[in-house]
């Protein structure tokens, strides 16, 4: 993925673990629009997400932001 949506995961992640605690879960869909304006970047961070990683559909978003930070 590239550096771009590795930044907006972490910071996606940092706000919701801000204002929802440790334990709040997340998908891949949290970090785009409601609108598909990108689907070449969606199917990247699915693949990621599912092939690469083998995450289930949610995730707590503290191992999402390190999983993210391990690769940067």
């Amino acid at each position: 993925m590239n550096k771009l949506i590795r930044q907006k995961i972490i910071d996606v992640c940092n706000t919701k673990i801000e204002n929802k605690g440790e334990n709040v879960g997340l998908s891949f869909y949290a970090f785009f629009a409601n609108k598909n304006h990108d689907p070449e970047l969606l199917m990247e961070v699915a693949t990621w997400w599912i092939e690469k990683n083998k995450l289930n559909h949610f995730e707590k978003a503290v191992k999402i932001k390190e999983l993210v930070k391990d690769n940067l």
